[in-house]
């Protein structure tokens, strides 16, 4: 009998090891301000890379529908790129743009809200507003410094001290020796303050150090998750002492901070000024307050033009936070109602509004996520309205506008894409828009803070 044919599975070729590098011609940014290139017909995005170059660069993440990369060379230059100030770009999260011009950077971000805005609003912007800009360096004010200390290797770092912000892109710490974008107060510190971690006996217990900088102090609160010995507290109180700089610790959630230099007690305050409006604005240093005091400044002053709020109108002002727009508005209006999701800065709020001798505002804790009509402040009509959301916008808190006939919205984003978004639900509410544009809150980023002003039309 014969014997059947063996039937072999042809063995598949082993795949060919994909490049560690490659060259490319970036085309155009994506939405965060990454070049996107082409290779091998597959999307390639790409950090320190601007359109138009020709760039070398290694691949970081290998995706199904796009790979990641940094550039490692640029071949052919453009000609908005510059030098960087800081050594630790390549890595570090905090700046991802210092590669480009500051004015193209707000040029890019402009476009970027005119994009985002027919792409997802489908809305052309009849009046592009001119950008506002400060200072593209030390503007920032409020930052977050991871704290790590690695008892042994730990991948590409080696023990020691971890002392810095986000690496792009990942939960890692970038450790920083300097900082160029933080105001200067805190950031000639900074080499200071890792030599008094790394002195600390209890290091390994640290997690970060939150800085704020007002216009009076700066302060460092520093979260610790064991009790400090009374060395530690010795060293710490010393480096307060001798720099100014006031001193909070923070054994748990943020309601545990508490200043220990200068002195336990009195005021937790530190303080901003809206000069325009002869207002002085206090803040703990865990409130969250608009990071760019320059740029707040020119902000709050074009959003109150804009709503241009009457004697005798009412106005609410939605995300209100601790008055940083409700305080002015209620120097022009005939009242204001303030409205936000957190309780202690709805009571930040009315200590700012006493501050300053205002007894036309009123301020309401609410969830802006839920349905509104059954609290009482909603109740009534409003003749202009303001928002300030978080990035994911204002979209369940936007389809309720409706009910307050208001005749002028003004919309101050963080997002332009949530921006974009709600835009369109306001024009199917009846409400057009008139004009917007940017704001280089946070220079050296790709956040895009923008402006929107929406007139009710039907």
């Amino acid at each position: 009998m014969a014997k059947k044919p063996r039937f072999f599975s042809p063995q598949k070729k082993p795949a060919r090891p994909l490049p560690a590098q490659a060259e490319a011609t970036i085309e155009k940014f994506s939405h965060d301000m990454r070049g996107i290139a082409r290779v091998g017909g597959k999307t390639v995005f790409v950090d320190n890379a601007l359109p138009g170059e020709n760039v070398r660069f290694r691949y970081t993440e290998r995706r199904a529908k796009f790979d990641e990369g940094a550039a490692t060379e640029i071949l052919r230059p453009a000609g908005e790129r510059c030098e960087p100030r800081c050594p630790h770009v390549a890595l570090c999260g905090g700046c991802s743009l210092q590669h480009l011009a500051p004015a193209a950077q707000i040029a890019e971000k402009q476009q970027i809200l005119v994009d985002q805005l027919a792409r997802f609003g489908e809305i052309e912007v009849p009046e592009v507003l001119p950008p506002l800009v400060a200072e593209p360096f030390g503007y920032r004010r409020k930052a977050r410094i991871g704290i790590r200390w690695l008892k042994k290797r730990s991948g590409k770092n080696p023990p020691g001290l971890l002392f810095g912000f986000r690496e792009k892109r990942s939960n890692d710490l970038t450790d920083i020796g300097e900082c160029h974008v933080l105001h200067l107060q805190v950031a000639e510190q900074i080499p200071r303050l890792k030599q008094l971690v790394t002195d600390s006996d209890g290091r390994a217990n640290f997690s970060q150090l939150e800085v704020a900088v007002g216009e009076d102090h700066a302060a460092v609160v520093l979260r610790h998750l064991k009790p400090l010995t009374d060395a530690d507290r010795g060293r710490w109180q010393g480096f307060a002492a001798d720099t100014g700089i006031h001193l909070y610790l923070q054994p748990g959630d943020a309601g545990t901070a508490h200043r220990v230099w200068p002195g336990e007690g009195g005021e937790e305050r530190l303080h901003y000024a809206l000069p325009e409006f002869d207002l002085t604005l206090a803040f703990h240093p865990l409130d969250f307050i608009q990071v760019n005091f320059a740029i707040n400044r020119q902000m709050v002053g074009r959003a109150v033009a804009l709503l241009d709020p009457q004697p005798g109108e009412r106005v609410l002002d939605l995300f209100c936070g601790l008055g940083n727009f409700t305080l002015p508005l209620a120097l022009r209006a005939g009242a204001v109602v303030g409205v936000e999701g957190e309780g202690a800065l709805t009571e930040r709020a009315e200590e700012n509004a006493a501050r300053n001798g205002l007894d036309n505002v009123e301020f309401h804790a609410a969830d802006l996520t839920r349905d509104i009509a059954a609290q009482p402040w909603a109740r009534g009509g409003f003749d202009r309205i303001l928002l300030d959301p978080p990035r994911n916008g204002a979209l369940e808190v936007v389809r309720q506008l409706a009910r307050f006939g208001a005749k002028r919205i003004v919309y101050v984003s963080c997002n332009p894409a949530t921006l974009a978004r709600d835009a369109g639900e306001l024009a199917a509410l009846g409400y057009q828009l008139a004009s917007a544009g940017v704001m280089d809150m946070f220079p050296h980023t790709s956040h895009v803070e923008s402006m929107a002003v929406f007139n009710r039309v039907s």
